[in-house]
């Protein structure tokens, strides 16, 4: 275990990136580092939490939101995948999938003590993906954990696969609230959250790795669908994200929540063509 002093730097962080992104030192493995990172007692800045909250649409209270926690360990997360032997370059990775799971609400006054590893590495019909292990504590007690998959595309011994049968475009049903997101949303997001990815915040960053326009956060996606069930989400709960296709900016959304026995089923869909942009479960 390596225990950092303070919160790694993001400009060093995205510098590190970049270079691991270059042919000639970029990363290609079969393994993941066995290292993990620590940093503890580190506390919430309120004027961070609340300009989070104001990019998000999220409230602003005593206790951080189910998925601010992802800002307090990405510069950590992001210096795991810049390190040495990581497999695959950080940047043009894609985050594919998210779970979050929480015991209990966190305290904004709390200090948290974080670690961060990786596991799991696989292969997929599109690439590689690999598991982003966050966990944060206040003293021994775990109180929030995620796993975040990363995808690198690539050809494995799966690509000649099937994938799944496209599903027909279809007009959705009426949606429980219609947002519209755009560019200076998303640089404020990308400036609280740190992660300021070229495919987020740069035209000529998103076209460089194939993507027409900027696109918003994946996890910017996450928090923002979490305001349609505010005040209805449990104490101890299991909240899973798959991202679907990019939501170009600027966009129209139309965001569902559906009761169910179990929790929630939550959904961002294009509001003309139906496709889903994230798919989500809060049990």
């Amino acid at each position: 275990m390596i225990e950092l002093s303070e919160a790694p730097g993001t400009l060093d962080v995205y510098l590190g990136a970049v270079r691991s992104a270059l042919p000639v030192v970029g990363a290609s493995g079969t393994s993941v580092p066995d290292t993990t990172f620590a940093l503890k007692g580190l506390k919430v800045d309120p004027d961070n939490l609340a300009a989070y909250c104001k990019a998000t649409g999220l409230r602003f209270g005593d206790s951080l939101p189910l998925t601010y926690p992802f800002t307090l360990v990405f510069p950590v997360v992001m210096k795991l995948m810049v390190s040495q032997g990581f497999p695959f370059p950080a940047i043009g990775s894609v985050h594919a999938e998210n779970v979050i799971e929480q015991t209990r609400p966190i305290s904004v006054s709390e200090p948290l003590d974080l670690t961060v590893h990786a596991e799991n590495l696989r292969e997929h019909r599109k690439g590689l993906l690999v598991d982003l292990v966050s966990e944060v504590r206040v003293g021994r007690e775990l109180v929030w954990r995620q796993v975040s998959s990363f995808l690198k595309q690539q050809r494995t011994s799966l690509s000649d696969q099937p994938g799944p049968e496209p599903k027909p475009e279809e007009v959705p049903p009426p949606a429980l609230r219609v947002a519209r997101v755009d560019q200076a949303t998303i640089s404020r997001y990308a400036a609280v959250s740190g992660d300021r990815n070229p495919i987020h915040v740069s035209s000529l960053g998103a076209k460089a790795f194939g993507f027409p326009k900027t696109i918003a956060h994946g996890m910017w996606s996450a928090a923002a669908i979490l305001s349609t069930v505010e005040g209805r989400i449990p104490d101890a709960v299991t909240y899973s994200v798959r991202f679907g296709k990019p939501i170009l900016l600027p966009a129209t959304l139309n965001m569902y929540a559906d009761r169910t026995p179990e929790g929630w089923d939550l959904a961002i869909r294009h509001p003309k063509k139906g496709y889903p942009h994230l798919t989500a479960t809060l049990r």
